[in-house]
């Protein structure tokens, strides 16, 4: 391999963990956002941030803002439903009540969900080894959530704060369920675009009611950094380079970054939010990823 191809080639493993770090960062930015900032405006203030981006990429990538068909509005409009207003207001809720660490080993659960509804709805198929690993992670799940005393699911003590987070794991569940099947045809900087843009719009009403419109002047600088970090550096950085990787690399192989995210959160949170490593965490933790290892590795995204 030429020098030039042997640093491009470089340049896309770097991208790939700086998105894995990336998107462990939007822990502790929205835990620090949730604080002070309501649920549907911090989610509306970062879809804004983030629209806008997408759109100046979208610009410069494709020289126009992207077209979509009539038949296409209704998909972008649940696209934006439940992968940008839903998903974003269970994450801050969430996040307002539970430590950032906790949270993102819960949704590092995606994929796993993913892979068993896709087997259920369309019948792809569910090996031993895959349903080994949906089994492990699942299980590392319900220990992070019950701090490792399985009782409190008996006794009905789970908190809000992993309901919500739960939720946002349905919520992205059902965005990337619904990608598959309906918008097979958009390219996904288009997807997710349009989603944004949907899905803003849609929180503006909400984010108004909740005083959006006299309460930013109260935020602090860390507010508007954190909002700043989760529309630039967590959906649009963060999603160009995920694709660039996939394009370059094969969706395998930069599938593989994924597993950074949970761990960068963690490690963040300890020395950031100064949050503690229990060792139900850890070896939570530990299953989660063990879990999302093995479903995915039969099974690479084409």
């Amino acid at each position: 391999m030429n020098p030039v191809a042997e640093r491009v080639g470089a340049a896309v493993y770097v991208k790939l963990l700086l998105t894995a770090i990336f998107w462990g960062g939007t822990f502790i930015a929205g835990k620090v956002v949730a604080q002070r900032v309501g649920p549907y405006s911090a989610a509306f203030l970062r879809f804004a941030i983030a629209s806008l981006f997408l759109c100046l990429t979208a610009v410069k990538i494709e020289g126009r803002m992207p077209a979509l068909h009539l038949r296409q509005l209704l998909p972008v409009f649940l696209l934006g439903m439940t992968g940008v207003f839903a998903y974003n207001v269970f994450f801050f809720k969430g996040l307002k009540l539970i430590e950032a660490g906790r949270a993102a080993i819960i949704i590092a659960n995606n994929p796993i969900f993913i892979a068993l509804f896709s087997a259920l709805l369309f019948k792809e198929r569910l090996t031993p080894m895959r349903l080994t690993g949906i089994l492990i992670s699942i299980t590392g799940a319900v220990v992070v959530i019950t701090r490792g005393d399985w009782h409190l699911i008996a006794n009905g003590a789970v908190g809000w704060g992993e309901l919500f987070i739960l939720g946002s794991v349905a919520s992205w569940v059902t965005f990337s369920l619904l990608g598959k099947v309906l918008l097979a045809e958009l390219s996904p900087l288009t997807s997710v675009l349009y989603a944004a843009l949907s899905g803003m719009v849609c929180l503006a009403v909400p984010a108004w009611r909740e005083g959006l419109w006299t309460d930013w002047a109260t935020y602090t600088p860390a507010d508007w950094a954190s909002l700043f970090y989760l529309g630039f550096f967590g959906t649009v950085l963060g999603f160009v380079w995920y694709y660039q990787g996939i394009q370059r690399i094969g969706a395998m192989k930069a599938g593989v970054f994924i597993n950074f995210v949970p761990i960068s959160a963690i490690i963040f949170s300890f020395f950031i939010l100064h949050e503690p490593l229990s060792f139900s965490l850890l070896i939570g933790a530990a299953m989660v990823l063990s879990g999302v290892y093995l479903t995915n590795r039969e099974t690479p995204l084409r």
